[in-house]
């Protein structure tokens, strides 16, 4: 199992001293897992944002796109499960007061034991948990804790709690006055906004089945135990499709969706090594199969998406608390029934972690005259923040007036970036560090022939081409 933590810490570093990522209200010494994202943040954000949409709506002929409201009717979260079964085991330590996901604590021992080469002994207690997890033993779990010696990182003894249930939905009030105010939730998941728009989607759209309803929304957790970056945290944001389907042809959709998210994936540029799938060892009561995709970070295989068949069970279960009938007639069949669905669920945040841990290297590139090294992020240039870096080689002669041309033509279609300041070399690795795949360079030269130096962010290459050839070619390239 992969745990390169020095790696890990410098990526957060990196995010931070460059402008994707802030500890959110850092003036105020944070918020526990809780992050902003800064200018190239936010760009890298709606860049993998927008892929995702272009790849589920725009190119599928029977997907499209809905925006739900985060406030919904409590109903919604009795009928899909969440106020009665939306929680975690967690564990308390008794001396600390400090509280543990379960799984969490013995994944880090697991991790552990992978450290000291005792790869078998971590595969027998991963077995064990999963098997525990699956059978919902929360004894047998804290028999796993103490049999394993696992200890607080605080207080340093293994004074437990019992094993206990946490519901991780926000509460909120709403209504004018509090006396006549009525408890609601913050979204946990997406899903549902989906589910309960369904018909309104099939009759206003005029779907027929199979189609899907896709969107991307933020959703709310109270973890407890939040850790490892923007992995895991309390506000988060998700990347949803559902896929309603004809009952009988489940398995083969499942099939279907599995393989075309991992070409998704794979599109990224990422090595196919660095991907996995994991099947689910315990499945929710109503589903038939679901599994993982995973991503080989930092610290180790870590689920990115999630594959899901779901069966008709979400719809049955708002008819059955809404009394609305949540049907579709399938005129091939001359069928009244409800759908089965195939789910397909990604974390936005997690893939920008996925992105930026693939992406970050430090390069050597020292030589036997000088000593010499960059870190740069290789990200695919469709996903980089800025596409391209205009660069007068001086503040005189003319040389920036020809600079903001290009800016001016280049802008229109894609992020620039525009910079007089410091000697070159210092400005190419500037646009290393925040991942920018082209630079061009306006010299002396320029002004004689509308020609300039395209520098390439990966090979370092450097070429001379003509003024009007930048936009076309870095168009080409980010797609």
């Amino acid at each position: 199992m992969a745990n390169d933590t020095n790696r890990f810490q410098a990526i957060i570093s990196h995010c931070k001293e460059y402008g994707f990522i802030f500890p959110s209200s850092e003036i105020y010494d944070g918020l526990s897992a809780v992050y902003d994202y800064g200018q190239y943040g936010s760009e890298l954000k709606k860049n993998i944002r927008d892929y995702w949409w272009k790849s589920m709506t725009q190119l599928q002929e029977n997907i499209v796109g809905i925006d739900a409201a985060i406030f919904m009717h409590p109903t919604t979260w009795k009928a899909s499960g969440h106020v009665d079964g939306f929680s975690d085991p967690m564990i308390d330590n008794k001396d600390s007061k400090k509280r543990y996901r379960v799984d969490h604590l013995i994944e880090a021992r697991i991790d552990e034991l992978s450290k000291e080469g005792k790869n078998t002994e971590a595969d027998t207690l991963q077995a064990q948990l999963d098997a525990l997890i699956a059978a919902d033993d929360l004894s047998g779990l804290k028999d796993l804790i103490l049999t394993q010696k696992i200890k607080c990182g605080v207080s340093g003894t293994s004074n437990w709690t019992d094993v206990r249930q946490f519901n991780l939905m926000f509460s909120t009030q709403i209504g004018s006055v509090s006396e006549e105010s009525s408890e609601i939730y913050l979204r946990p998941e997406t899903a549902q906004g989906i589910f309960v728009n369904f018909l309104n989607v099939q009759k206003t759209g005029r779907m027929k089945i199979p189609f899907g309803i896709a969107q991307i929304g933020k959703a709310f957790r109270n973890e407890i135990v939040a850790r490892q970056f923007i992995f895991r945290m309390r506000e988060f944001e998700q990347m949803e499709m559902q896929f309603f389907i004809r009952p009988g042809t489940e398995d083969e959709w499942y099939e279907h969706w599995k393989e075309a998210r991992m070409k998704w994936h794979l599109s990224l540029g990422i090595p196919p090594a660095k991907y996995r799938f994991h099947d689910h060892v315990k499945l929710a009561f109503y589903a038939k199969a679901a599994c993982d995709i995973e991503y080989e970070f930092p610290f180790g295989f870590k689920e990115v998406e999630g594959i899901h068949s779901r069966t008709n069970h979400d719809l049955s279960r708002h008819q059955e608390y809404s009394k609305k009938k949540l049907q579709y007639f399938d005129p091939e069949i001359n069928q009244n029934y409800i759908p089965y669905v195939i789910e397909t669920s990604i974390g936005l945040d997690r893939t920008i972690l996925m992105v930026l841990s693939e992406a970050y290297a430090e390069e050597d590139l020292s030589t036997p005259e000088k000593t010499d090294s960059r870190v740069v992020l290789k990200f695919p240039p469709r996903l980089a923040p800025v596409k391209l870096a205009v660069l007068p080689l001086t503040k005189k002669d003319g040389l920036p007036e020809i600079a903001r041309e290009i800016m001016d033509v280049c802008k229109q279609q894609f992020r620039c970036f525009y910079e007089e300041k410091d000697a070159i070399g210092k400005r190419y690795r500037r646009m290393d560090a925040i991942g920018t795949p082209f630079c061009v360079t306006v010299d002396h030269q320029t002004k004689e022939d509308r020609t300039v130096t395209i520098r390439y962010r990966d090979s370092m290459q450097q070429d001379r081409i003509p003024i009007e050839q930048i936009a076309p070619l870095i168009s080409k390239a980010i797609g």
